[in-house]
């Protein structure tokens, strides 16, 4: 063997070595997100706990709040039968400009409300406060029959399924807020 080669598998053995301790490191940064995700995350699996009403606000948004505490809810496991990404947040994030991957990303770090305020603030498309006021009143105000075609009949038999009889569903919101025995 000559003593370059031995030079390389030195050099070779910090590496695996450097490696070992990155990837150590990275380990235990994940577990303390993880815990840290663990403690923010509501609970969706008992239909004890929901997730916030689409009409709460979050960094000036409706339907923010919300997505964040199902994303917080898949992370943790405890999604129950509620999904992150779904149509719901889908209009949010396409307002926002804002890339789920990103955004699950920043979740999962174990990000409290405040830092995903500042973080959507950095992330989102920036717009007068006025115009997303409008766009959070449009989406407040939203009839079922104003939603596309294919979400009207998802949504028709949904209700039919989950919403008392004798409730009467005015706006899309109602949906979720009677549901989750809000109103």
């Amino acid at each position: 063997m000559n003593p370059t080669d031995d030079l390389r598998e030195g050099i070779q053995g910090k590496d695996v070595k450097n490696a070992e301790r990155l990837t150590t490191r990275k380990e235990n940064s994940m577990d303390k997100n993880f815990e840290k995700v663990k403690l923010l995350a509501r609970d969706l699996r008992d239909g004890k706990e929901f997730p916030r009403s689409p009409r709460e606000t979050l960094a000036g948004y409706v339907l923010a709040a919300r997505a964040v505490d199902k994303c917080r809810a898949v992370l943790a496991g405890w999604e129950g039968e509620y999904h992150s990404n779904c149509p719901l947040d889908q209009r949010w994030m396409k307002f926002a400009e804002i890339d789920y991957d990103d955004f699950r990303s920043f979740v999962a770090a174990g990000a409290t409300d405040d830092e995903i305020v500042e973080w959507i603030g950095d992330h989102a498309k920036k717009r007068l406060r006025a115009e997303i006021i409008a766009w959070n009143n449009k989406e407040r105000d939203l009839h079922l029959s104003d939603l596309p075609l294919e979400l009207q009949e998802y949504m028709e038999d949904y209700i039919q399924q989950f919403i008392p009889r004798n409730r009467v569903v005015h706006h899309w919101f109602d949906v979720y807020d009677l549901e989750e025995e809000r109103i």
